[in-house]
């Protein structure tokens, strides 16, 4: 792991010193666009994420396909795109992977530029300077230095096993592009982290969902809106993770977690008679227990009690498509 002084020296290079690219930025732009979001002021994600959204989306190939991150795209009612040449298209989502983050719109019309090509994230190493592309109303084009490649979990049953960090962090980086030195997309911008590093100190970054992860299922997406296969169990719950315990921070309203009877507060102990100890051991056993659909069984630690509650799982887009509501 790199150390705190080190990756802050790399982070204020990769942002400060000249870079030798082995590309010319302006011969990538028109790939790079704005998306422009509206969400019905009734959809559930509104609270959280908003009703006018705004991005950047990365033209991935011929057939219009540009490739975002999907929060963005949640119960989008309508979808523009404003290209680099200042031309103002409309879109649809095309698809969406509640697994991996990534979203999919398709523009109506041709952007006449050529797509991005999809390059090797696993080939990044820590410390190596990239670019980071976002449409010129987000800050436009800097560099950044990848000061760590770790898992990550997020609180709304989220996790990926290999995320890329990047520092200096910048603000407006919702589906940025993170471009290695060949000119090649290897990333897509999702969150600005206090700590990058995961070193226990503040080092703000962002983190990219590495583009290896859209390989496998881009051919799924772009044809039918979402991977091939059985869609992951989804309980809708929030979670924290407090002295070495998994507390429940957040219950969504009418989700399966609140039919099931988990109340915010409730410490999970055990998923199927696993033990939890950590949002990452909440999660795989989640997912390993089947497909979405099946019953999960929960031990949960509430008023100095051991209860066991039993959640009937759905998938996640099933309940963003039964209408309007909020969250606790």
């Amino acid at each position: 792991m790199p150390s705190l002084i080190t990756a802050a020296w790399a982070a204020w290079g990769a942002a400060n010193l000249p870079v030798a690219d082995k590309f010319a930025a302006d011969d990538l732009a028109g790939a790079i666009v704005k998306l422009g979001i509206r969400v019905p002021p009734t959809a559930r994600t509104a609270d959280m994420l908003g009703t006018e959204r705004e991005g950047t989306g990365v033209l991935i190939d011929d057939a219009g396909h540009i490739l975002t991150i999907g929060y963005l795209l949640l119960e989008a009612q309508s979808i523009l795109i404003v290209a680099a040449d200042g031309r103002v298209l409309p879109a649809t989502v095309a698809g969406f992977d509640h697994a991996t983050g990534f979203g999919l719109v398709r523009a109506a019309q041709s952007l006449d530029h050529p797509p991005l090509a999809l390059g090797d994230s696993s080939a990044l190493r820590e410390m190596s300077t990239v670019a980071v592309a976002a449409h010129a109303g987000a800050g436009g084009w800097s560099n950044a230095c990848i000061v760590k490649r770790r898992s990550f979990t997020g609180w709304w049953e989220y996790a990926l096993d290999d995320a890329i960090f990047t520092a200096p962090a910048r603000d407006n980086h919702s589906g940025a592009a993170l471009i290695d030195d060949e000119g090649q997309l290897i990333g897509i911008g999702s969150l600005w982290v206090g700590d990058a590093i995961d070193a226990g100190a503040a080092f703000p970054g962002n983190m990219f969902v590495p583009t290896d992860l859209l390989k496998p299922i881009l051919k799924d997406l772009t044809t039918q809106g979402r991977r091939s296969g059985a869609a992951r169990p989804w309980l809708g719950i929030y979670s924290e993770e407090m002295r070495q315990h998994l507390v429940v921070t957040q219950v969504l309203r009418d989700s399966p977690a609140e039919r099931g009877g988990l109340k915010r507060g409730d410490v999970i102990l055990a998923l199927g008679g696993q033990a939890i100890g950590n949002q990452a051991e909440f999660y795989h056993a989640l997912w390993a227990s089947g497909g979405a659909g099946n019953q999960i069984t929960l031990q949960i630690w509430r008023a100095k009690t051991v209860h066991e509650i039993s959640v009937h799982s759905i998938d996640r887009m099933e309940y963003l498509r039964a209408g309007p509501a909020s969250a606790h």
